[in-house]
């Protein structure tokens, strides 16, 4: 893989020091997806994605709750969930997923935030062919050929095994998310450095200083925007 899963963790919990942001777009995201199936875990597959991943960015349970309450109080609230494709300097691409319950407002805001930032919005499908949705989860205490050989006799299939810094960063094919979960539950491994259903751009590119500042400025405008739940690129912000 091109990037590094760890690097790409860190500038994000970096940016998200403020865990009132990322507990409010968690909350948001359990909600939407305890509504549209049943408010359990075990028998909402979407659900169980969210939480395993809310999981590894420590979301207080107290969160978690609360959002599964108000989706079984039968709340009238709704998102839609919408992707906004764009450009940022020197060929520099992004992905904008969203929740929203207020679309018109949701697609000017997005729109705003790359102009205002020598970007622009592209239409669906400009960007999003250059990325691979990928499943990433990460454990510590195992190599990486340990980790490999457990999947091989599980038999789940996986695009790559890597070791990042103190972590092994499995990299897979989506459905197989929890076919990996499962395999290492199997041997006790319940603990995860990261589980994240994720787009992973196909080759990152580097900017010049100038580029790349305005393009930081640029992501950071799109992340602060209330709507916006994930925002993948390609560029390599470096260590």
């Amino acid at each position: 893989m091109g990037r590094k899963w760890n690097n790409i963790k860190e500038k994000k919990a970096s940016k998200d020091s403020n865990t009132s942001r990322i507990y409010a777009k968690f909350g948001r995201e359990i909600y939407v997806a305890a509504k549209q199936g049943e408010p359990d875990p075990e028998s909402n597959r979407a659900l169980k994605v969210v939480l395993e991943r809310a999981k590894t960015y420590s979301v207080p349970k107290t969160i978690i709750d609360r959002a599964i309450e108000k989706a079984k109080g039968g709340s009238e609230e709704n998102y839609d969930e919408l992707r906004y494709e764009g450009f940022g300097p020197s060929g520099s691409m992004v992905i904008v997923e969203t929740l929203t319950n207020n679309v018109n407002r949701t697609a000017s805001d997005v729109r705003a935030a790359f102009g205002k930032n020598g970007g622009n919005m592209g239409v669906s499908g400009s960007v999003a062919y250059m990325f691979d949705a990928t499943a990433v989860i990460g454990i510590e205490g195992k190599s990486a050929d340990e980790v490999f050989e457990l999947l091989v006799e599980a038999d789940v299939d996986v695009r790559d095994v890597l070791e990042e810094e103190e972590s092994v960063i499995v990299y897979a094919e989506p459905d197989q998310f929890h076919a990996v979960q499962e395999a290492f539950k199997s041997v006790g491994i319940t603990e995860f450095t990261v589980a994240e259903l994720t787009m992973l751009a196909q080759n990152d590119i580097t900017l010049e200083a100038d580029a790349q500042a305005q393009f930081e400025k640029m992501i950071d405008a799109i992340e602060d925007l209330e709507d916006v739940q994930q925002v993948y690129h390609n560029v390599d912000l470096g260590e």
